[in-house]
């Protein structure tokens, strides 16, 4: 059985549940997105933490890591003890006190703000999206729960197509704190939308609640989590970095008792339910590939854009974007040091004193002197955040056109399989590194600066993959989950969403080793195309198990 991706000339509506999950999911994402879109600038700005870029970018990976891992545990408890809707909100009052606690300075603050945002996560991320398919149980909606969750899909990517022109307008005219504080709001008004369609949700709000509930909790925090906190711990204290840092240890050393608990589903289960499970697994496995490539936007591609992209504007075309939060002012200075990575200014006193050292703006650091402004020259750029925007651009445009594209196929009897169609995502998404490579390869990126028309392509390319793996891949852990764990599942959905994460910041952090930028990207390209030809030589064998199933 494959996709069955409805055209919208379809009359059968969809649950009204819908659009409460899809207005929620939108205002969550705007803030999970917000604050995305401008962490690594802040961890590497002088007025927000000050770090060098491979610490930040460190943090951003591992972050991005434990916000995917959480949801394992708060799938788990959501299913046997307190049911989705509970678990939802728990997470959302988490996350929005964790990103308004971002706004306080200091250390402390932000690793406080992180911890409840991860753990918000937790509870938010796979209860909503089971949710989602809980109400397409109905005979007369099944046909129509991958519509409804390339739908929902569009929710996440309208929030985050708006937050970053928020988090610019918020950064650049009030500072850094008062756009975090901007997401946790964002994540309340979701909040508020969620409570107010309740009445239409609660029947999808299944507790499979047994006599062993407590039981699979607890056996759950003693054999999974606890060992995952020794194993991160130990990870931390060995000495030397086996992977590059101590956080990279502590990961994807406390990743090993949660990846052993999924692999021992196969042996555990009832004999029905195995084929079920190493299908998913095997596509979990598979797409941690994908989530490496994907998520560098949030730091390769931040980086390519911050300082290797062409972002001057004229002050005609600034005086009309600058209204929505699009314009960053930088002055271009002569007298100033490198430190590390880092280009300072000192600003002195009178008397010779230091007051401040703030970073030279990075885009001026790859530029030949004949291109380089006069001293003291203020020169207008688009705000470096604004480009995380394009994905989201393209996600909502090109969402109908994929629907319809498959619908076309599937009236004609030619649609793809799921596992296929994840595979040619894999491909595609390899794709959009050679466009990246191209771009260096096309431009002399140390003296010059690169068209932003590569990184438009580059997201536009991306974004096709996407579409073809991430909403997809929840609608397939929907439907082919074993229906007494299926939020469990979905939290393994984003286990491999987290391994990747957590990857992409360590491949991110690569960077600086290549001198030749293109191999860097060729490097991304070459992991996707493994990737496609392991999960294309397994199609036949998911086909089966998931039309079994299905």
């Amino acid at each position: 059985m494959t996709e069955n991706l409805t055209s919208p000339k379809e009359s059968i509506s969809h649950p009204k549940g819908l659009k409460y999950l899809f207005l929620t999911e939108m205002w969550e994402r705007f803030g999970y997105y917000l604050m995305l879109g401008i962490f690594a600038l802040y961890l590497i700005d002088a007025d927000g933490m000050g770090l060098l870029k491979k610490d930040a970018y460190d943090i951003v990976g591992t972050y991005l890591g434990l916000v995917y891992i959480t949801p394992f545990l708060g799938g788990l408890i959501a299913d046997k003890l307190l049911g989705y809707r509970k678990s939802i909100i728990i997470g959302a009052i988490l996350m929005s006190a964790g990103y308004c606690t971002l706004a306080i300075p200091g250390s402390t603050a932000m690793w406080i703000a992180l911890l409840l945002i991860i753990v918000g996560n937790g509870f938010f991320k796979p209860n909503i999206s089971t949710l989602l398919g809980n109400l397409y149980t109905e005979e007369k909606y099944k046909a129509k729960k991958d519509a409804g969750y390339s739908i929902f899909y569009m929710g996440i990517n309208v929030g985050a197509f708006v937050c970053n022109f928020v988090a610019a307008y918020m950064r650049n005219n009030y500072g850094w704190g008062y756009a975090f504080i901007a997401a946790g709001i964002g994540m309340l008004i979701g909040l508020i939308v969620f409570l107010m369609g309740t009445r239409h949700i609660k029947e999808a709000d299944i507790i499979k609640k047994t006599n062993d509930s407590n039981s699979d909790i607890t056996k759950v925090l003693l054999y999974v989590f606890a060992p995952a906190i020794a194993f991160g711990a130990l990870g931390w204290l060995i000495p030397g970095n086996i992977f590059g840092s101590d956080s990279n240890d502590a990961f994807l050393f406390g990743c090993i008792p949660v990846i052993f608990f999924y692999a021992s589903l196969i042996f555990r289960s009832p004999k029905e339910e195995r084929s079920q499970i190493k299908a998913l697994l095997s596509i979990f496995l598979i797409m941690v590939v994908f989530w490496t490539v994907f998520k560098q936007n949030a730091t390769a591609l931040t980086t390519f854009a911050e300082s290797y992209t062409e972002r001057s504007i004229t002050p005609a075309v600034a005086k009309i974007v600058k209204p929505v939060g699009m314009v960053q002012e930088a002055q271009y200075t002569k007298d100033s040091v490198i430190v590390m990575d880092h280009t300072l200014k000192a600003v002195t006193d009178a008397n010779g004193n230091t007051l401040k050292a703030y970073d030279y703006p990075h885009y001026f650091i790859n530029q030949s002197p004949q291109n380089l402004p006069q001293e003291g020259e203020k020169v207008n750029l688009i705000s470096t955040e604004i480009f995380q925007s394009i994905n989201p651009f393209f996600i909502v445009i090109l969402t109908p056109v994929v629907l319809s594209f498959f619908s076309r196929l599937r009236i004609r009897g030619r649609e793809p399989s799921t596992p296929a169609k994840m595979g040619w995502g894999l491909l595609i998404t390899g794709l959009s590194s050679l466009v990246m490579a191209a771009s260096v390869i096309y431009t002399d990126i140390y003296t010059d600066k690169a068209s932003a028309l590569w990184l438009i392509g580059t997201y536009g390319v991306v974004t096709v993959g996407e579409l073809l793996i991430s909403p997809i891949g929840l609608s397939l852990v929907s439907k082919v989950s074993p229906k007494s764990i299926t939020s469990f599942m979905m939290g393994g959905w984003f286990l491999s969403t987290s391994i990747g994460n957590k990857l992409s910041g360590m491949v991110a952090g690569m960077w600086d080793m290549f001198d030749n930028k293109e191999y860097y990207f060729l490097m991304n390209f070459g992991a996707c195309v493994v990737a496609a030809l392991a999960i294309m030589m397994l199609v036949k064998w998911l086909r089966n198990i998931i039309d079994q199933h299905s």
